[in-house]
């Protein structure tokens, strides 16, 4: 599947043909890097490495060093593999652009790591009501879980009880985002609705429509 390396600027709102007000999510698409091919001969499956957002040198291990030497390129923060894609007449070393991918119109899904809410109750977490009514003998109970088990048998608690936790911080995928706009001259696309994760995340772009006009 065709994509792109972004990072999430945040969001606004733009105005239709019809004069409605869409909220869009802004996201800098870089030229990313390619920075390895693999073949189903040589691999067993298809797919293109992309690297973008330039870092520096010292903080990138020595394993990547080697890697960015032997493609030709400076250190990146980023390496993603996108499957079952390999763009036409581009090598190792040459740079993937918003407009080789990407046009107004699209339908793309966008991967990232959500924001991390830290250790949560069973109500914000896993939308819980609550034990009882405050007016029947429930004192400081409205905002536990309730029971968790059986007693003797089985004297245990199944795994995945759903129970307080760290929420948050997963890596999530939103389908079937359309591009409302593209601004080539700032490397900005701008996706109708919310994406993953806060201002300055990473995320992970892919086209659907091309994939759906090939099949």
């Amino acid at each position: 599947m065709s994509g792109l390396i972004g990072k999430k600027i945040g969001m606004t709102s733009i105005f239709d043909d019809l004069g409605r007000s869409i909220p869009v999510t802004a996201i800098e698409v870089e030229p990313c890097v390619i920075t390895q091919i693999k073949t189903e001969e040589k691999d067993g499956y298809k797919a293109v490495q992309l690297a973008a957002f330039s870092r520096k040198p010292k903080r990138v291990s020595k394993a990547l060093k080697g890697h960015f030497l032997k493609a030709g390129i400076e250190p990146k923060k980023l390496v993603k593999e996108f499957r079952d894609y390999v763009p036409e007449g581009l090598d190792i070393g040459d740079e993937l652009i918003m407009d080789d991918v990407f046009k107004a119109g699209d339908l793309v899904d966008v991967v990232g790591i959500t924001k991390g809410t830290g250790f949560t109750g069973v109500v914000k977490r896993h939308n819980f009501k609550g034990v009882g009514d405050s007016t029947h003998g429930q004192h400081n109970r409205e905002r536990a879980p309730g029971s968790i088990g059986q007693s003797s048998d089985p004297s245990k608690v199944f795994k995945g009880m759903r129970m307080a936790g760290r929420s948050g911080n997963k890596r999530t995928k939103i389908k079937n985002l359309s591009i409302a706009r593209t601004l080539p001259e700032s490397n900005i696309i701008l996706v109708t609705g919310s994406i993953p994760g806060p201002k300055g995340g990473f995320v992970e772009i892919y086209n659907n429509t091309q994939d759906i006009a090939s099949s």
